[in-house]
């Protein structure tokens, strides 16, 4: 889903498509990491492939609007783990929420 004025899958109002979060589906450690530069559902998407890449992590939800990312995971992550996976969807981790 592309804007044709941008080239950007974002609307000009920012929204966009979501395919980024994952139901967390019980048990685990859960984290909410704060997360600066998301602005619509492909950012969402990014953040949440790179995070979900990491070995134990069994969910994660993203939320362009509050900024927030949230992880569950079997053990509890290195965070910096989760900084470069984030650096490496573009975004920039500010800490834990």
């Amino acid at each position: 889903m592309t804007d044709q004025k941008n080239g950007s899958c974002c609307s000009t109002e920012g929204s966009c498509h979501s395919g980024s979060a994952t139901d967390a589906q019980g048990g685990g450690v859960t984290t909410v990491y704060k997360v600066s530069g998301m602005t619509c559902g492909h950012c969402e998407s990014a953040v949440s492939q790179e995070i979900s890449a990491l070995g134990g992590v069994t969910a994660v939800t993203a939320a362009a609007k509050t900024g927030e990312v949230t992880v569950t995971s079997a053990a509890p992550l290195d965070e910096e783990a989760v900084r470069a996976a984030v650096d490496e969807a573009g975004y920039e981790l500010v800490g834990t929420a």
